[in-house]
């Protein structure tokens, strides 16, 4: 009994012991690493319906990116959350 006792405290040092856990940040998804486009010029003499038509095209496509820019801003910073949590 008394060398259980003794030997007790060595048991639980093991369970003391802390495991470094190495965690890489995440790779960003490939939808996310997609360029976005350029916008379309309007060409020179061109109709009043043909340059609403460009600036309509352009306007959507401005829309389009920055809605993916804010969803890979907001992945981005749930996953430094994530990572700064486990650390």
């Amino acid at each position: 009994m008394k060398y259980a006792i003794l030997l007790l405290p060595l048991f639980l040092t093991g369970c003391f012991k802390s495991i470094p856990v190495k965690m890489s940040f995440p790779d960003a998804p490939a939808e996310m690493k997609v360029v976005c486009p350029e916008l379309k010029e309007v060409k020179d003499n061109a109709e009043m319906s043909d340059i609403l038509q460009v600036v309509t095209a352009n306007y959507a496509t401005y829309h389009e990116c920055k809605n993916k820019v804010n969803a890979w801003i907001e992945w981005h910073k749930l996953q430094k959350q994530i990572s700064d949590s486990v650390k």
